[in-house]
């Protein structure tokens, strides 16, 4: 997707606040754990290859989900390590191996299927996956972690690391979270040859459940300056929010008592009222269900009128605005602020998938 650079929408991205949220995070770790930067899923919103390359001299590892992403980080002259999270199948390897790619190992089915396929594992590094209870990858029982371990050491592979992920860190309810936590520490008292990394912390059991931070920490929404709860629970220490999302008026124009605006024509207008046109829509990923939500403009709350289409929006103002008015969709305006997890609110979603959908057509630029 082309990055329209030629329209006043834009996301504009904190560099040093992202660095300063890291430095506040470390220094509530214990010393010398290490720190994962999570950066997958474009730097969650917020460009990957610029973010990494600002904060790489603050972390010990980069975390992407798949090898694309490692690979985009290497060209781009990334050089510390950097763990793939997903996992690849044994056929991709070579590349791996070829860009000093930290790769994630699940269970012996893919051990054996690299041996059937005589894949090389010489010069590979690995972190072993542990599913505690999240339900989607890793081995489920020290047997079989054993076996993996011994089984990938024989055939020349470094593993140097071991991992679960919590899936309800940040609910008030921590019941699955300390099943999940006693379960994996009952794993990895009992493996023979124990991984010199080991990891269970993402952002939301870091900053809430310090009993579960090891060797090291895998930080993603936190670094960011988000809450990973949404506002289920307090921040235990300020983090600000690093992404501001604005665009402006293109078209303003006078409309009068009965007419109807958008597809489906959903609003119709109660009294003259001025209405204005912004150029951002669900293929930016302001999607259609953000109608009735609002936005900013000259530090008041305007409200979308009428569905939210393709490339545009239209909201209605208080007042006649000139055109290029800034109209601030996510963070501040004056007195006011829009957050994302207010956004992920009346999406009935959460604040990271409103990052993650901000499409490549929104251009990003950074201070």
């Amino acid at each position: 997707m082309v990055s329209s650079l030629h329209r006043p929408t834009k996301a504009k991205v904190d560099l040093q606040v992202i660095s300063d949220n890291i430095e506040i995070t470390k220094a509530h770790l214990p010393k010398n754990t290490q720190f994962f930067a999570v950066v997958k899923a474009n730097a969650y919103g917020h460009g990957a290859v610029k973010v990494a390359k600002s904060i790489e001299h603050q972390v010990d590892t980069f975390c992407v989900s798949n090898i694309d992403e490692g690979l985009e980080l290497r060209q781009s002259g990334i050089k510390i390590p950097i763990l793939v999270l997903g996992v690849i199948l044994p056929h991709e390897i070579k590349v791996a191996i070829q860009y000093d790619l930290i790769i994630t190992i699940a269970s012996l089915e893919w051990l054996k299927l690299a041996k059937k396929e005589g894949v090389c594992l010489s010069h590979l590094s690995v972190h072993i996956k542990v599913d505690s209870g999240m339900g989607r990858i890793g081995v489920r029982s020290f047997q079989e972690a054993n076996q993996l371990i011994n089984g990938l050491t024989k055939h020349g592979a470094n593993v140097e690391g071991i991992f679960t992920h919590f899936a309800s860190a940040d609910e008030k309810n921590n019941t699955q979270y300390q099943k999940q936590l006693i379960f994996f520490k009952e794993l990895i008292g009992q493996l023979k040859n124990k991984p010199a990394i080991i990891h269970a912390s993402n952002s939301a059991a870091s900053l809430w459940h310090t009993d579960s931070i090891m060797t090291a920490v895998r930080i993603g929404i936190a670094i960011y300056g988000l809450n990973p709860s949404g506002d289920a629970l307090a921040l235990p220490y300020p983090l600000k929010p690093a992404l501001h999302l604005e665009s402006a008026l293109v078209n303003v124009k006078e409309i009068s008592r009965g007419e109807l605006i958008g597809y489906g024509a959903t609003y119709c207008a109660k009294k003259s009222e001025w209405i204005g046109t912004v150029p951002i829509g669900y293929a930016d990923g302001w999607t259609r269900d953000m109608q009735g939500f609002s936005v900013l403009v000259d530090g008041l709350f305007c409200e979308i009128v009428g569905r939210v289409s393709m490339d545009q929006m239209t909201i209605r103002l208080p007042n006649y605005y000139p055109l290029g008015t800034k109209v601030t969709l996510i963070g501040r305006d004056g007195k006011q602020i829009i957050t994302a997890t207010q956004v992920a609110q009346q999406r009935k979603t959460i604040n990271y998938e409103v990052l993650c959908l901000l499409s490549e057509r929104i251009p990003r630029e950074y201070v």
